[in-house]
């Protein structure tokens, strides 16, 4: 059973989403809060898989939220999923930079919710190939990248899948391009995962465009 906390100061909004999600048969609303200091220390408390995080509250926003859990060793296994009716490659970036496992807008549909827990319950990021497409494009309108230190430990193969990864290709995607088994292509994302100190999926992602490994325009099925 996924356990998944909500978090958002609008009750209609709340009652909404746990009626959707516990319709499946394999998810379980652990609780709610209305703003982001009880969303945390109901995440500290309950220990969910999974936390619907809005971004707009009153006071501390849902990103200091999730920077709060991320940083918190103790929920390490907890993913947050940013959850916005804002659509802007601003929320989407700092939603990745907090930490977040994945970026949802508010109007996904009942079954892209449940797969949305779903995919990051179990570890994978929530980064659909558009949401890929404007952090990319978004990252050519900053600042230039700069060379990190944090990838010179690893082998070419693995800046290889980290590239791959950085474009938003799913693990399966990644073994049909290098040429390798979809087993290794995971064994390469763990050693990923581990050698940059990676909290999860979506951190690869980012820490891909911020240095430069990955430019706009990447993914080109």
């Amino acid at each position: 059973m996924i356990r998944v906390a909500v978090v958002d100061d609008q009750h209609l909004i709340r009652a909404g989403l746990r009626t959707l999600l516990e319709r499946a048969d394999d998810i379980d609303v652990a609780g709610e809060a209305d703003d982001a200091d009880s969303g945390v220390a109901l995440v500290t408390a309950e220990r969910p898989d999974v936390v619907l995080m809005d971004i707009r509250m009153p006071g501390v926003d849902g990103l200091d939220a999730t920077r709060r859990i991320v940083a918190d060793p103790d929920l390490r296994a907890v993913q947050v999923v940013v959850l916005t009716t804002f659509d802007t490659d601003e929320n989407i970036l700092q939603a990745i930079r907090a930490g977040a496992a994945g970026f949802l807008l508010k109007d996904a549909t009942p079954d892209e919710l449940r797969e949305a827990v779903r995919i990051v319950a179990r570890g994978d990021a929530l980064l659909s190939p558009a949401v890929t497409r404007r952090v990319m494009r978004a990252a050519a309108d900053g600042p230039a990248p700069v060379a990190s230190e944090r990838l010179a430990g690893l082998t070419e193969r693995e800046r290889e899948v980290l590239a791959e990864v950085g474009a938003g290709r799913s693990n399966g995607e990644i073994a049909e391009r290098l040429f390798m088994s979809p087993a290794t292509a995971r064994t390469h994302v763990g050693r990923l995962l581990t050698k940059l100190d990676a909290r999860d999926r979506s951190r690869l992602v980012a820490l891909a465009y911020e240095t430069g490994l990955v430019s706009p325009g990447r993914r080109d099925d």
